[in-house]
């Protein structure tokens, strides 16, 4: 069933600052669109842009849900970039819409529903209390219906979340680095249960955190597997191939982001340490985690990232 998307306070607030964030974009941003489109291009839609709809489809005999929103731009001759965006422990696919505030991105974008774990409530895979479900292969079902249904730029598929659904972001880009471009992480649960990490190129990695996390600690939680911060990003640094101490610039008085160069093959890693940061989504306004806004805006820089790094051509 389709609804309107609402109008909400942040809405216009995201939709000046990815403007904003966009004036100065990187080279590889300057022609978003510009490559072969996938099967679906050329094909009326029933979807309606500018809003979100439920959808559903079967993955091993279990009904799958998710939410999708066109952008009001969306032009079915137009290859356009693909978003999936998880929530976290216990939320929604219509919650994470209503946190992120990606529907104004220029993109397709895609909010999984999570299965409900072991403890009642819904997760992804990788995490101790999750369900069992094949969330990779769920994944792939939805990016290749997303692919044959709509005119999607294969070249520049992302994945994002936050919390549970930000290990499980970055669980998708240790497993389809053949099929994501990048993956931004916010405040991400990186269990032990999510496996080995071995992708098949360097994928680059975008992860904010915020030091004052009592959910998912900065400095990890030993009892539950989490690894500190550092020591998970000098893991991606390692697999990216980028040097192994990176270089620091504060953004904000609360705001450090270090950033490793000279990794393989155009990749990249960077991460906002929030100091007084805690388990939300950052945001310059209120939302759906926090009445206090923070200094930065976690969904622009997200998107000037993601234009920045498409899936290298074979």
């Amino acid at each position: 069933m389709s609804r309107s998307h609402l109008a909400r306070p942040a809405a216009s607030v995201v939709g000046a600052l990815l403007a904003a964030a966009l004036l100065t974009p990187g080279p590889a941003a300057a022609q978003p669109h510009r490559a072969a489109g996938s099967a679906g291009c050329g094909t009326p839609t029933d979807l309606t842009p500018g809003t979100s709809t439920t959808r559903s489809l079967t993955v091993d005999g279990v009904r799958r849900d998710y939410l999708v929103h066109l952008p009001a731009s969306y032009d079915e001759d137009r290859p356009t970039p693909l978003v999936l965006s998880f929530h976290g422990h216990g939320r929604t696919s219509d919650y994470q819409e209503r946190l992120t505030g990606m529907n104004a991105l220029d993109a397709v974008v895609v909010y999984p529903q999570g299965v409900t774990g072991t403890d009642g409530k819904s997760a992804w895979e990788g995490a101790p209390y999750s369900a069992g479900v094949d969330d990779i292969k769920f994944t792939k079902a939805l990016i290749g219906q997303a692919e044959d249904d709509l005119c999607v730029n294969p070249r520049r598929v992302f994945a994002s979340g936050k919390s549970n659904g930000g290990g499980f972001a970055a669980v998708v880009a240790c497993r389809l680095a053949d099929r994501i471009a990048a993956t931004a992480i916010v405040s991400g649960a990186f269990y032990p249960q999510s496996g080995d990490c071995a992708p098949q190129r360097p994928v680059p990695v975008l992860d904010f955190h915020g030091q004052a996390d009592d959910t998912i600690p900065y400095d990890g939680n030993p009892d539950k597997g989490l690894p500190a911060l550092p020591d998970w990003l000098a893991g991606w640094a390692e697999r990216d191939g980028c040097a192994a101490s990176p270089r620091e610039t504060q953004v904000k008085d609360n705001v450090v982001v270090p950033r490793w160069r000279s990794c393989d093959d155009a990749s990249a890693l960077e991460h906002y340490r929030i100091t007084d940061g805690g388990h939300v989504w950052p945001s310059t306004t209120p939302n759906e985690d926090s009445a206090t806004p923070t200094t930065i805006d976690a969904t622009p820089l997200i998107w000037k990232f993601f234009t920045e790094h498409p899936l290298p051509k074979n």
